[in-house]
């Protein structure tokens, strides 16, 4: 077997990406699964660990914000959608 340097093109760049993306999925549903854990079966506090998968969140967007790769539309349902979780969150807080 020869031994050759792999060549960094294209491909593996793409690759690479990929398995970051996969990556970051299993660790932020990971996440989600061991905080809905904490507070179902063991009832505890678990904003920690939530906020640890909201902070990510937030750099991602944040290093896409930097790059220009956000699109109007999507920041539009992202602002939508976190306006509609707040006035959720502010309604069950004051109901319960």
């Amino acid at each position: 077997m020869k031994d050759q340097s792999i060549i960094h093109d294209e491909r593996t760049v793409t690759v690479e990406n990929s398995s970051y993306r996969w990556a970051y999925l299993l660790l932020s549903f990971g996440l989600l699964a061991i905080v809905a854990y904490r507070g179902f079966v063991r009832q505890e506090s678990n904003w920690d660990l939530l906020a640890l998968v909201v902070l990510s969140g937030f750099v991602t967007t944040l290093y896409q914000g930097v790059h220009k790769t956000i699109s109007r539309r999507w920041l539009l349902v992202a602002i939508t959608t976190g306006l509609v979780a707040a006035v959720i969150a502010f309604a069950i807080a004051f109901l319960h």
